[in-house]
């Protein structure tokens, strides 16, 4: 990245990036619990990075930011304590029991939030309510590689402080599965991607940040983040706290009365 646009995106950092129609989020009252977990298969070495990185933002804006590993930790009794829960490089079959699952629903249904960084997209491939929550699921990608990311929704709290055309490195994901309610905010922009497959339906463009609502909770997933310094940028930092923020925005106190799920395989809202 040339000197003059990092300065520039430095810059823009200052800029407040309140969404519209939102409330600002009182930092100082937020917990966070920052799950990692990874079932059998390919583990990312960029996890001890995505954690160092979430920590220095809960420093610097006075959240609270708890780490776990362990499926156990997802009972209702405990989800309570948090606000929203950061799939961090998770991967492959992350529970090992339906109650676990059904406390992850719960959760969402009662208005959590929730944020997916990169492999996280690759989780809990065979739950369908999972793949429908994060938004689809992971299915190739091309080698790790510069990128040109294109905003096309700057006005969102996790593009505020990104160029119309982000240059970047990271590996250019494609999922399958994809929820039809997704409000699109990047797409990885294909025409000078070195993939030797190049399937023709993917088109020239396709998605690689988004948010949406889902099942009562709100949700924000970003597919970049392969890189472990890249959770050092304080670009990539801002990206990041913006995708959370926008899933507290809208936040009230958690309202376990709207949680209804009685199994991991109820029926899907839609």
């Amino acid at each position: 990245m040339k000197n003059w646009t990092r300065c520039i995106l430095l810059c823009l950092l200052c800029i407040a990036a309140t969404p519209q129609n939102d409330p600002p989020v009182n930092w100082k009252n937020i917990r966070v619990l920052v799950y990692t977990r990874n079932g059998k298969g390919y583990v990312h070495q960029n996890i001890p990075a995505a954690i160092a990185g979430i920590r220095a933002l809960g420093t610097k804006y006075g959240f609270k930011v708890d780490v776990s590993d362990t499926p156990a930790d997802f009972t209702d009794a405990n989800l309570r304590k948090y606000n929203a829960l950061i799939f961090a490089n998770t991967n492959n079959d992350v529970f090992d029991t339906d109650a676990q699952k059904l406390a992850l629903m719960h959760f969402v249904e009662a208005g959590g939030g929730f944020v997916g960084i990169h492999s996280a997209v690759g989780t809990e491939r065979k739950w369908e309510w999972f793949k429908r929550m994060i938004g689809g699921t992971f299915e190739r990608h091309p080698p790790f590689q510069p990128l040109k990311e294109l905003v096309i929704d700057p006005q969102h709290p996790s593009t505020a402080a990104l160029p119309k055309v982000w240059q970047w490195e990271d590996e250019c994901y494609f999922i399958k599965e994809l929820n039809p309610d997704l409000h699109v905010l990047v797409v990885h922009e294909l025409n000078g991607v070195n993939d030797k497959e190049k399937p023709e339906i993917y088109g020239h463009v396709f998605p690689s940040v988004w948010c949406h609502e889902y099942d009562g909770g709100r949700q924000w997933y970003t597919a970049l983040g392969h890189d472990a310094k890249v959770y050092a940028d304080p670009v990539f930092q801002q990206h990041l706290l913006g995708g959370l923020q926008w899933v507290l925005s809208r936040r009230g106190p958690l309202d376990y009365s709207r949680a209804k799920a009685q199994h991991p395989d109820d029926p899907l809202p839609y």
